[in-house]
């Protein structure tokens, strides 16, 4: 159960507070995280947004902080505290938009589902700004490529870690996306999803090509010793390109996947009807998802997307929100939503900041 607590504060502060029951099991210690999380009682979680000066005259920063039962925790120790798969009429744009976009929606699905994923996504960007910072430095005033020896090894680590976690992730989602898509499409179409990675994933002599990004690879057969060495091998190979751009130019930052419905990339050939279907019918698998990796069932939250979609589309999605455990929509207008589905919700009315219950 989770309710979400409205407090007024004086700007420039915002307080968001939600209370989060959770009857199923307990918080388990991840490394140095000792949660003290009783079962039978609710745990508040807050975050705050904070507007301060800059330290420039007249402007100003926003900072945020997050709290756990009023002590102070870093984003990425509450992975998996509170799973939610979120649906928002932005990511109707995920399946065109850059690569960058594509791997935060699998970014945020995975750090829910495996906290050594999220601390390892941290490491990985860590390491990767060091690295950049040498071979800037490198390219400006030359010195020793040999020190570069020290962050490749632990660039590969993490990279190791993280590839072969997407690459299992993106294949169980496939696995339970084209059923669904199957169903929104009447069966009209078939969807796959597959792993385009910056090089190829395995160990190889320095005299093989490597593969562009628009290749996709099955790597759910490439061990992660394979994907390490892979890399190491790939950056000996690239060190002196790396150099004169001043950049890392392989790695999941660079990483893609792309959407194919019946065998043609939605990204390049997709109309926009075709996208929507994709990315909801991802997202809809991400729920059973995360509920088989976790053993709990995420809330859904879905903010303004059914006016995203047509009437068709708009009733399967409530159809299927008929069917979670907890589901939280906002819409604009109510009659969106059918009479069948009005009577099993909630409905409250938020007008200039204030929540009434619309007694429906």
């Amino acid at each position: 159960m989770i309710n979400f607590l409205t407090l007024q504060e004086t700007t420039p502060v915002t307080r968001i507070v939600a209370e989060v029951r959770r009857q199923d099991r307990t918080f388990e210690a991840v490394q140095d995280r000792p949660f003290d999380v009783a079962q039978d009682r609710p745990q508040r979680i807050e975050i705050r947004l904070i507007l301060e000066p800059a330290g420039v005259v007249g402007e100003q920063r926003l900072r945020k902080e997050v709290l756990l039962n009023g002590i102070k925790r870093r984003v990425r120790d509450l992975a998996g505290l509170f799973n939610a798969v979120m649906f928002l009429p932005q990511d109707m744009y995920v399946i065109e938009g850059p690569p960058s976009e594509r791997r935060r929606t699998l970014n945020d699905a995975l750090t829910q589902a495996d906290p050594t994923y999220a601390d390892a996504l941290s490491e990985y960007g860590k390491v990767l700004s060091q690295r950049n910072a040498l071979l800037k430095q490198l390219q400006e005033r030359n010195g020793d490529p040999d020190e570069l020896s020290f962050w490749d090894e632990q660039l590969c680590e993490y990279a190791a870690t993280l590839v072969r976690a997407r690459a299992l992730a993106l294949s169980e989602l496939e696995n339970l996306a084209e059923p669904i898509h199957q169903d929104l499409t009447r069966g009209m179409e078939t969807l796959r999803l597959k792993y385009l990675p910056s090089y190829h994933p395995a160990t190889y002599s320095k005299e093989q090509i490597g593969l562009p990004m628009d290749t996709a690879v099955d790597l759910t057969s490439i061990g992660r010793d394979a994907i390490r060495s892979g890399m190491s091998t790939t950056l000996e190979r690239t060190r002196q390109e790396e150099i004169a751009r001043g950049m890392t130019l392989i790695g999941p930052h660079r990483d893609d996947f792309s959407f194919l419905a019946n065998a043609i990339d939605l990204r390049l050939y997709g109309s926009r009807g075709q996208n929507r279907t994709a990315m909801l019918s991802l997202k809809l698998a991400e729920v059973d998802w995360l509920q088989q990796r976790t053993g709990e069932i995420p809330v859904l939250l879905l903010d303004e997307v059914l006016s995203e979609l047509d009437t068709e589309r708009r009733e399967d999605l409530l159809t299927r929100v008929n069917a979670a455990q907890q589901a939280i929509l906002t819409a604009a207008d109510l009659g969106m939503f059918h009479q069948d589905f009005c009577k099993k919700a909630t409905m409250w009315k938020i007008v200039g900041g204030t929540v009434s219950d619309l007694g429906i």
